[in-house]
């Protein structure tokens, strides 16, 4: 294959992981019930909206579960691999084996928001830029998860070090957990 394929399905890779974490953000913002007129919130939702309106249809939004939402991000890591499989990287007989693989991506890029939200947050917050309208956003969205680690671990002096044991535990959940189960599941179901 030339340069310049694998250069286009390398763009092709990053255009759907982006939109799969935008399908992500959205997911979180509605779980969270984070401010919907916040102009962050809002450029997500216009973007996400020609995805998840339609499965709004066929997946309800459950209490603040955007199922459409999360449903779009699974099917959109599950294009690519259909996008390989159209240029023959991939087997279409191991279809169902990358569908299993679209949500363990999923899972990861989850991780990989609170990861990056707790760290944006704890560098916004040294600088004195937590009242930023997109901090405070992404702030709501990463409390939720640091809440239990802030009550169990309290603040040493003007050190809290629970955004730290949870950013050390995300690592743990997508470098060591996640691998685990995907090989687990695809042991026990092909």
């Amino acid at each position: 294959m030339s340069l310049l394929a694998n250069m286009a399905i390398n763009v092709v890779n990053i255009i759907l992981h982006f939109f799969s974490l935008l399908l992500l953000v959205r997911l979180l913002l509605q779980w969270v019930q984070a401010d919907f007129f916040n102009p962050l919130s809002q450029a997500v939702f216009k973007l996400t909206a020609p995805v998840v309106e339609p499965l709004h249809r066929i997946f309800p939004t459950l209490g603040t579960l955007n199922t459409a939402a999360l449903v779009g991000a699974i099917l959109v890591k599950w294009l690519y691999f259909g996008v390989l499989i159209g240029v023959g990287r991939l087997i279409f007989a191991e279809l169902p084996n990358y569908f299993i693989s679209a949500i363990f991506e999923v899972l990861s890029g989850l991780v990989d928001i609170y990861f990056w939200g707790i760290l944006i947050v704890a560098i916004a917050s040294w600088l004195d830029a937590v009242h930023h309208p997109h901090i405070q956003l992404i702030s709501q969205i990463v409390e939720p998860y640091l809440r239990p680690f802030r009550r169990i671990i309290p603040p040493i002096g003007i050190l809290d070090i629970s955004s730290m044991v949870a950013i050390i535990g995300l690592i743990i959940v997508r470098d060591r957990l996640l691998p685990l189960l995907e090989m687990s599941l695809d042991q026990l179901l092909f």
